[in-house]
């Protein structure tokens, strides 16, 4: 009875941890920041050659939107919208709306010669960061695939497998969120980072504004979730081999 119990803690913690995991994973708002460039041309040396997109006004400082996850990096104009979090929110933000694919940004960059002179010293960092949140995603997934199916016959050998999955995916996920940390607090040179299809056009004293977003705090919200789900999930196999001994 306890053991069931437990089991059925475990899975609601679980569950409810994976499927943040899984919004993370898929919404990209990791990354927020804004700036005052106003400028923004799409066609480059990565970029299919394209006219380029500006507000009207390219001399009157008007904010530019910027949000990135795995999937997407997007960007948007806000004129006359306010410089918070909240216009990030799908039904605040002003279109049109561009984006870019955002897993190997910004690793094709280079093109030319090499290094580029705008290439990010810091994509090798995000390429052990994108290779981990799929190892994460994968292993929470297959953890919950086990314990789906074991749970119906109580088999001892699936709830300690896929706990010690859950247990794996967030590990990694407490990994990933410490990364994105150590990259966005001490590791990237955000002007040059969140500019780096501008940095001809814009003054070297452009204001940018970088935020965690929420696709970041689903995250870390779900760490301590599949984190104790993996585990009781692993005593309560133990507890039931332990039993048929």
């Amino acid at each position: 009875m306890k053991a069931g119990a437990a089991a059925l803690a475990a899975g609601i913690l679980g569950g409810t941890g994976v499927l943040l995991f899984l919004i993370a994973f898929g919404t990209d708002y990791w990354l927020l920041a804004t700036d005052t460039c106003a400028v923004f041309e799409h066609g480059n040396s990565t970029l299919s050659t394209g006219a380029a997109e500006t507000p009207t006004e390219v001399g009157k400082e008007i904010l530019t939107f910027h949000h990135e996850g795995f999937f997407w990096r997007c960007w948007f104009f806000g004129e006359g919208h306010p410089e918070t979090i909240w216009t990030f929110w799908y039904t605040s933000q002003a279109h049109p709306k561009f984006c870019m694919h955002g897993y190997l940004f910004p690793m094709p960059i280079a093109l030319g010669p090499f290094p580029h002179p705008s290439y990010d010293t810091t994509a090798v960092y995000r390429g052990f960061w994108t290779a981990f949140i799929l190892l994460a995603v994968a292993a929470g997934l297959v953890g919950g695939l086990l314990l789906v199916c074991g749970v119906p016959f109580s088999s001892p050998r699936s709830y300690k497998i896929g706990g010690g999955f859950l247990l794996l995916s967030g590990g990694l996920f407490l990994l990933l969120v410490f990364l994105f940390v150590m990259w966005k607090e001490f590791a990237a040179d955000f002007q040059k980072y969140i500019l780096l299809e501008r940095s001809e056009k814009c003054l070297d004293d452009v204001p940018v504004h970088v935020y965690y977003g929420w696709s970041f705090m689903f995250a870390a919200a779900g760490v301590p979730l599949v984190l104790l789900s993996g585990l009781l999930f692993f005593l309560v196999g133990r507890d039931i081999m332990d039993s048929l001994q």
